[in-house]
């Protein structure tokens, strides 16, 4: 499916309701700071991948906090429209939650996250900024 080009860079006070996937998007990227992940990157796949839509990845700093950010993302995710995921893992390294194919949210470690350079892999994809909340 290939979406309208979506802004590279949203402000805190974007309207997203004219887009309820750059709105999910937001709600987990803010699901994932409120539980204090690291470096949290979106990756709009839909130009470079016939199956995937957004990556979410995001770090965590150990096994405990990567069920924490787990777990709110999963909440304010499915507050905001989107249904229960499917979770890969249990692992101490990395969580993967799908939301179907059009968000697939990658929380890892530090080491992980250096090892599977998704970001890397994915390097043709578009990044998308959520600049913090100034509030």
């Amino acid at each position: 499916m290939t979406r309208p080009s979506t802004p590279s860079n949203l402000s805190p006070n974007t309207n997203l309701s004219h887009d309820p996937v750059l709105a999910q998007l937001r709600a987990i990227v803010d699901a994932a700071r409120e539980r204090r992940a690291e470096d949290v990157v979106v990756l709009d796949l839909t130009e470079v991948s016939s199956t995937l839509e957004y990556f979410v990845i995001c770090t965590a700093t150990a096994g405990l906090q990567l069920n924490a950010i787990r777990e709110n993302i999963r909440e304010k995710a499915m507050a905001a429209g989107l249904g229960r995921p499917t979770v890969e893992g249990p692992s101490d390294r990395w969580l993967l939650l799908a939301f179907g194919a059009s968000i697939v949210v990658h929380i890892m470690t530090k080491d992980a996250r250096e090892y599977y350079d998704l970001e890397g892999l994915w390097s043709d994809a578009t990044p998308l900024s959520f600049p913090e909340d100034a509030a």
